[in-house]
């Protein structure tokens, strides 16, 4: 229906999170019209994603810097023995943004509906116990963690995940805790307010 480039590049948006063939169809179109400035302009920036942009070998934050930890990570003054696990780079954000939590960060990378085998292999869950049970041998200078707060979101998706990361964190003896109240079943991470994540992390359990 569309010539082949227009065509290759809809169906390479189309792969993107929340992102159907429809509105990459609309991106496309809308970089047809750009200037050829702005085009060059984002394939350098695209260019340096992949150049810059390293991953933290403790907690799979994206950063850019020296070094291997993330600044989170490598920040003297974050609460060493705390270690809230989240799905994703966006929900690490939004915690980070509500300026009250000080303690370091684990990122999942997704979720499991209903315990399915393959979505578990996806999931950074053996990474997770490593970083448990060595602490230190990630560079960290405190002898490990008082207590692990599972940060999943409030889906079907996110209550399995959780319940998993329990069952599998138990035999460690850490005091294990989740969000409280302040957030509504069904809710995502991202899409919530300060103040209600404040409300969350505050009231956890």
């Amino acid at each position: 229906m569309y010539p082949k480039t227009i065509q290759k590049l809809i169906e390479i948006f189309s792969k993107f999170p929340t992102i159907g063939p429809r509105t990459a169809g609309r991106i496309v179109f809308y970089l047809i019209n750009q200037p050829q400035k702005e085009i060059e302009e984002l394939v350098e920036a695209l260019r340096n994603l992949k150049k810059e942009i390293k991953i933290c070998s403790f907690c799979f934050n994206p950063f850019e810097g020296e070094g291997n930890l993330c600044p989170i990570c490598a920040d003297p003054s974050r609460e060493k023995s705390l270690l809230c696990v989240v799905e994703k780079e966006i929900d690490l954000l939004s915690i980070e943004n509500t300026k009250k939590y000080h303690g370091l960060y684990f990122i999942l990378g997704g979720t499991v509906s209903k315990l399915r085998k393959e979505d578990i292999k996806k999931l950074r869950i053996k990474e997770l116990e490593e970083r448990i049970k060595n602490f230190k041998k990630f560079g960290m200078k405190r002898s490990g963690f008082n207590e692990i707060i599972l940060a999943t979101n409030f889906t079907t998706e996110g209550e399995a995940t959780a319940k998993y990361l329990e069952k599998i964190l138990k035999p460690l003896k850490i005091k294990i805790t989740r969000l409280g109240r302040g957030l509504p079943v069904g809710a995502e991470l991202e899409y919530s307010d300060e103040e209600t994540l404040l409300a969350a992390l505050e009231s956890r359990k």
